[in-house]
């Protein structure tokens, strides 16, 4: 029973430090990259203007009446 505490602990910090690199790897490749490539893909061929100018017409602004 000597050193049963440091023995488990050791054991446990070693299985929280990978198990929160396993999570971090998961979260990068599985939800931000994957969020990153959308987001260039949708600017790639966003155009401001016609967006503004379709909610102009839709008249979703005040200050810029439809005309």
């Amino acid at each position: 029973m000597r050193r049963l505490l440091a023995r488990r602990m050791k054991f446990h910090l070693f299985g929280a430090f990978f198990v929160s690199i396993g999570c971090a790897a998961l979260y990068k490749f599985g939800i931000a990259e994957p969020r990153k490539r959308a987001y260039a893909e949708f600017y790639k061929n966003y155009d401001a203007m016609k967006d503004f100018e379709a909610m102009k017409a839709a008249g979703v602004f005040e200050s810029a009446p439809p005309k």
